[in-house]
């Protein structure tokens, strides 16, 4: 068996593009909602932060099951025919990855210096501008955040396969080929998507270290 073969590349390709999709749709919600919950006042503040806080806990194989009775046959959005799809994969990591994003990005802009955002509006600056102006001071957390958020949905296996259904050439990942191929016993596809896997990992925590140690020099 050729590991390194079309098949495999194909599943690693498919994980790549699927929780690079959804961390990259996530990270757009997480950010506005975080500069929404952070420059705003309002009734319930504390439920949502708290709300936030609970999701990032939440066990990934609960936002699989939720998902699955939305988008199946008989479920609210079972017309959509998403269910089986790489579109419902990232949805469904982008479910689990947008709290991260939005409650580790909502830490790093609370971070920024008050005046910063004083002298800024005193210059007369939008609050558009403002938002550019703190992703660049807080730049290294947020990009923390979104590697953690691509960290957390790159390794799921059980939401990935309950929402994608594990299809060869169609929603077949690193994760879930592994999961298949060990209880077939084909240990050889198995080992080769693992070490690919944790070459995967250990390329995000590099990625980590890199920006976590750019940060503490500024």
């Amino acid at each position: 068996m050729d590991l390194l073969g079309r098949d495999t590349l194909e599943i690693v390709w498919l994980s790549l593009k699927v929780s690079g999709s959804a961390v990259i749709l996530c990270a757009i919600i997480s950010l506005n909602l975080a500069f929404l919950i952070e420059q705003s006042d309002f009734p319930g503040k504390r439920l949502v932060l708290s709300l936030i806080n609970t999701m990032m806990t939440i066990p990934a194989v609960a936002i699989g099951l939720l998902l699955y009775l939305v988008l199946m046959r008989r479920g609210p959005l079972g017309g959509s025919e998403i269910l089986y799809t790489p579109y419902a994969m990232i949805l469904a990591q982008a479910i689990l990855a947008t709290p991260i994003i939005t409650g580790l990005s909502l830490v790093a802009i609370r971070r920024i210096d008050p005046s910063v955002r004083d002298t800024a509006f005193s210059l007369g600056a939008t609050r558009f501008q403002w938002k550019l102006l703190a992703l660049t001071e807080a730049r290294f957390a947020i990009s923390a955040a979104v590697i953690t958020g691509f960290a957390r949905v790159v390794g799921e296996t059980g939401m990935t396969m309950m929402v994608g259904g594990n299809i060869k050439g169609a929603t077949r990942v690193m994760t879930t080929a592994i999961a298949l191929e060990t209880m077939k016993g084909e240990f050889e596809l198995a080992i080769s998507l693992g070490i690919i896997l944790v070459i995967v990992a250990l390329g995000i925590n590099l990625m980590l270290h890199l920006v976590q140690g750019a940060g503490k020099r500024r």
